[in-house]
């Protein structure tokens, strides 16, 4: 299913015990592990928040709403890596304009994303599983697509260790549906390992000649794959979503 290159992922493992690890190990494994990490990893927290009040200005904490488990919206936590400069009209500026050398840095080592451990110990994320993407980019998710959301989103996950944002959307979502299919213990285990590998590595934080990954919508639309009128009101739909504050559902 995915080239030699890439991370295998495939454990063959008795059912039993992997449903069982799903429906109630996982979580208590997540708790417990996210709790841990927040105590033993409080001094860098704190550090971290200092450092960004010092160099980006306050909140320290960006929040925004992503979608999770079945499409629930819930608001993701991470260190700020951007300044919140405007143009004339008070539109924030690009993406590239904003990220600052700290910020560059913060993501090169994933620091920026420590604040998820809170996301984790509340339940809203796992340790492993497909990364939270925008609203704004599961409105374009097709119902293949969809099935990414049937579990909750990870702070790392299969895509992340074989090239996180260096690598297409197809394949993306190829990862994420590969181990939707494979969770298991052992599985989880190995992808949190080649994590902390990879986090040393500091590779594929952006997309190329990017400086942050670019939107789905966008990928879709510069792709040629959409059209300018699907992808306007895709994205009116996710604002309007965005304001509802409500639980979004796909059939």
């Amino acid at each position: 299913m995915m080239c030699d290159s890439r991370t295998s992922f495939t454990v063959n493992q008795p059912q039993q015990l992997v449903k069982l690890y799903r429906n109630h190990f996982k979580r208590l494994i997540d708790f417990i592990l996210s709790f841990c990490a927040i105590v033993m990893l409080a001094p860098l927290l704190l550090a971290t928040a200092l450092l960004v009040r010092i160099k980006l200005g306050s909140p320290a904490i960006f929040a925004q709403k992503r979608p999770g488990m079945n499409n629930k919206i819930f608001m993701m936590y991470k260190f700020r890596t951007m300044t919140n400069e405007r143009d004339k009209e008070g539109n924030l500026l690009s993406d590239e304009m904003r990220l600052t050398k700290f910020g560059t840095i913060l993501r090169s080592t994933s620091l920026d994303e420590l604040p998820e451990l809170f996301n984790i110990l509340k339940g809203d994320m796992s340790l492993v599983g497909p990364r939270p993407q925008l609203v704004k980019d599961m409105v374009f998710f097709n119902e293949d697509q969809t099935k990414r959301q049937s579990v909750l989103p990870g702070l790392t996950g299969l895509a992340q260790v074989n090239g996180r944002n260096s690598i297409s959307w197809e394949d993306k979502f190829k990862y994420d549906l590969q181990y939707i299919e494979n969770v298991s213990f052992i599985g989880d285990c190995k992808l949190i390992i080649q994590t902390i590998v990879k986090v040393f590595e500091r590779k594929g934080i952006s997309s190329e000649g990017m400086a942050t990954a670019e939107d789905f919508g966008d990928y879709l639309l510069r792709k040629q794959q959409i059209g300018e009128s699907e992808y306007l009101a895709a994205i009116e739909k996710s604002k309007l979503l965005l304001e509802e504050k409500k639980e979004i559902f796909y059939k």
